[in-house]
């Protein structure tokens, strides 16, 4: 079943009916349950291939049972190995022998985010941090939600449990935000992510050889910068649809994007784009490697350099994470190297210039716009192993030749660097206008108005090109 689609729409609207009808905690558990296996069974019709899915999910309810607080530590450390391990050999990672592979097609959607989730109780359990034993029905209701199967959010159990036992409220207010949400996610990724894909396939085409310097640097400046944008709206979209889906069975789903391509840098990047995936890693990674590190390391010239190896470390494994190939192991390393410096700039500005020349100097406009374009160049670049192979990324290369792949270098820096100024301009002169003391655009009216337009034109654009939505990026993971 896609996500988003018409389909989900009224498989999500006939599953919460059926939640609503009683308000009694067993009977909401269950339509849950009943609605999160009838998803997770329109993947895949061999009852086979949910085998290894279900095995792990039957290991980690096993293994968070046992390591509750005061288990043994080796006993956890076995199981946490072990789980990794059974998440790498299921996931077919490129470095492990083919030999060993289950020789049978099986079900790996959402797979990766089911692992996070599993790990996340298994630690939580060990540490005490979740007082209560974890019950079978809703261990699987939190590892198999619908709304956050395919791509996330990464929710802790903790905020999904305190919400089976105390529902929140479904009134018309929350009614009419969870429409909205959905609203502006289904035009995202229907009308803004197609219209970005058709854009960025046809500059893919068109690029060759025989065009004149000007524009392979256009075509090649098209298909870098594109895709970031796109993957945004896909992925954002997404994100909209299922938290306003969710809160329709009075879960709120925590937000996973806020404005990344307005941050200055890296870090602050994020920790904006993919925030649950981000805040995961940072809980779970690189907190126990500073504080690690921190122990062992007490030299106060280099205590500061820390977190520079950590952040390293914590976003390579981001993009080790996200595949198996070792494109994903150069993303990996291009993403941690690029957190990396950026802390390392920082540490390095603020000891020549002191903490409050570096402030100074990071408040300056023309200072902010310039770091939000080359923050945004880089991750386009960092992009290129996201998406493609290594025959196309050489392929790209050797069409455009190293004079056009640097202008185009050039041309996305400034582009990126005015067009997010004016965006960051914009936005806060529209926030300025303000109707009975808030913001205008915030009000009901243009809300309302804003809908109906956003209604309008995903149901033409539907129509009119007759094509459907593009399927979630993040859905292979």
């Amino acid at each position: 079943m896609s996500v988003p689609s018409l389909l989900f729409l009224i498989f999500a609207l006939v599953g919460a009916v059926f939640f609503n009808l009683s308000a009694a905690g067993p009977w909401r558990q269950a339509v849950l349950l009943v609605v999160n296996i009838a998803f997770l069974a329109s993947f895949a019709h061999d009852p086979v291939a949910y085998v290894p899915f279900l095995g792990f999910l039957a290991f980690g309810f096993l293994a968070q049972g046992a390591t509750r607080e005061g288990a043994r530590p080796r006993l956890f450390l076995a199981l946490v190995v072990l789980m990794v391990a059974a998440f790498v050999w299921l996931k077919r990672y490129s470095f492990v022998p083919k030999e060993i592979f289950l020789a049978f097609p099986y079900l790996l959607i959402g797979f990766s985010y089911v692992f996070f989730r599993v790990l996340h109780l298994l630690i939580d359990s060990h540490q005490g941090a979740i007082e209560r034993k974890v019950g079978l029905v809703s261990y699987l209701n939190y590892t198999l939600n619908f709304t956050t199967l395919i791509s996330g959010p990464i929710q802790r159990y903790q905020d999904f449990h305190k919400m089976e036992t105390q529902r929140l409220p479904l009134g018309l207010v929350e009614i009419g935000t969870a429409l909205e949400r959905i609203v502006i996610g289904y035009f995202k990724v229907a009308v803004v992510s197609l219209l970005l894909s058709m854009v960025r396939r046809q500059a893919l085409q068109h690029l060759g050889t025989d065009l004149s310097i000007a524009d392979r640097v256009i075509g090649g400046a098209l298909i870098a910068a594109v895709y970031p944008v796109y993957l945004y709206f896909n992925f954002s979209g997404y994100t909209d649809v299922v938290i306003g889906v969710a809160r329709f069975f009075r879960i709120e789903l925590p937000e996973n994007f806020n404005r990344p391509f307005s941050s200055e840098n890296a870090i602050i990047f994020w920790g904006r784009w993919h925030m649950t995936l981000s805040g995961w890693l940072r809980t779970y990674v690189y907190n126990p490697l500073m504080l690690e590190g921190m122990s062992r390391i007490t030299a106060p010239g280099l205590v500061r350099y820390i977190s520079v190896f950590c952040l390293f470390l914590t976003f390579f494994l981001v993009g080790v994470w996200h595949g198996q190939t070792t494109e994903f192991l150069v993303f990996g390393l291009l993403t941690g190297g690029g957190v990396a410096t950026n802390q390392l700039y920082q540490v390095t500005m603020q000891s020549m210039l002191k903490p409050k020349g570096y402030r100074t100097l990071a408040a300056n406009g023309v200072y902010k716009a310039l770091a939000r374009g080359l923050n945004f160049t880089w991750f386009a670049f960092t992009q290129l192993w996201f998406w493609s192979t290594w025959t196309q990324i050489a392929d790209i290369a050797h069409t455009m030749g190293p004079l056009a792949l640097g202008l185009s270098a050039l041309a996305i820096y400034g582009v990126a660097t005015l067009v997010l100024a004016a965006l960051a301009m914009s936005r806060s002169a529209i926030l300025a206008l303000t109707w009975s003391g808030a913001p205008a655009v915030r009000s009901r009216h243009v809300r309302a108005a804003q809908l109906t337009a956003l209604v309008v034109i995903t149901a033409g654009v539907t129509l009119l090109l007759n094509a459907p939505a593009p399927d979630i990026v993040y859905k292979a993971f």
